[in-house]
């Protein structure tokens, strides 16, 4: 992984999409590997394409030996088979996880055929994201021994031309049809902590950062700075819509006064809640919060989301 990323941040690389791809479904495939074989008491079968014994006179046996290929070692399972037998194992994997490894095994798999790097740059990125964040987060919930402190995860935010900034040009219908196939999925995609794509949106104004409001969330934490521009970006929801969403959302969703004092919690964690001044300058003004979209993953755990229904 950390490969994918080095070579996607060269200032100068024109395969950086698809090499990104590679190397990243590579990195999926050996962690997610590497984790059924322990689960699997570390007996190597669990890895292998196993195929019944011959007898001799030609019947299959009820016995079985790995498969093998043209080199004569034992041919190994696919990724999306390692996926299945993890889930056999009990371990559940998001279904927004298995379709962000889709979508990069679809890229990985055209790349031969598949560059037109200028016309979808951008997009391409924030799926690289996504499945960075996604590598970092199952890495973490899994408990694998790795230090993620010693590096730097993350792509360049500049790593690209904007698509708004270029002038059109005509997408082939190659280039067309995968964008469809991972519109697709993020439109199906669920509420969890694994994402499919991160969406990339970057700024330029006058301001500068200086008068900014500087954030750091824990000691050795990075910090970051949020203009005042950005805070409606990050935390976008005042009470009413809040309200307005948790009653579609939930079932038993009601405004009384178990819903009054989870939100004087939520409003004590900067985190979630952002509380604004309606006159900056004085300090005895009217104040308004504002909730980041984060505040779902405290409102589940104590209302029931309710069912989707499909149509016949």
């Amino acid at each position: 992984m950390l490969s994918a990323i080095e070579i996607y941040n060269k200032p100068n690389f024109s395969y950086r999409e698809e090499t990104f791809a590679i190397l990243a479904v590579n990195a999926w495939e050996l962690l997610l590997k590497a984790f059924l074989l322990k689960k699997c008491s570390y007996k190597m079968d669990s890895l292998y394409v196993m195929e019944p014994v011959l007898k001799k006179n030609g019947e299959k046996s009820t016995r079985k030996k790995p498969k093998l290929n043209r080199a004569k070692n034992p041919m190994t399972i696919g990724l999306f088979d390692v996926i299945k037998k993890i889930e056999e194992k009990g371990i559940q994997i998001s279904g927004n996880l298995k379709d962000s490894i889709e979508a990069l095994v679809e890229l990985r798999d055209n790349a031969i055929h598949f560059h037109n790097e200028k016309e979808i740059s951008k997009e391409l990125q924030e799926l690289g994201f996504a499945c960075i964040k996604n590598y970092m987060n199952i890495i973490k919930f899994w408990k694998i021994e790795i230090n993620l402190s010693n590096y730097n995860f993350y792509l360049m935010p500049l790593a690209y031309i904007d698509s708004k900034i270029e002038a059109s040009s005509i997408t082939t219908d190659e280039v067309q049809k995968y964008i469809d196939f991972v519109k697709n999925k993020v439109n199906g995609a669920t509420d969890d902590e694994y994402t499919i794509a991160i969406s990339i949106d970057i700024q330029f104004n006058k301001s500068n950062s200086f008068d900014a409001i500087g954030v750091k969330y824990s000691l050795d934490g990075i910090p970051i700075t949020i203009s005042e521009e950005d805070i409606r970006i990050k935390f976008p929801m005042d009470t009413k819509k809040l309200t307005d969403t948790a009653k579609k959302r939930y079932s038993d969703f009601k405004q009384d006064k178990k819903f009054n004092n989870l939100m004087k919690t939520i409003k004590s964690n900067d985190k979630l809640c952002y509380i604004r001044q309606l006159d900056p300058e004085n300090p005895k003004s009217n104040k308004k919060p504002f909730y980041s979209s984060n505040v779902w993953h405290e409102l589940d755990k104590k209302y029931t989301k309710k069912t989707k229904t499909t149509n016949a």
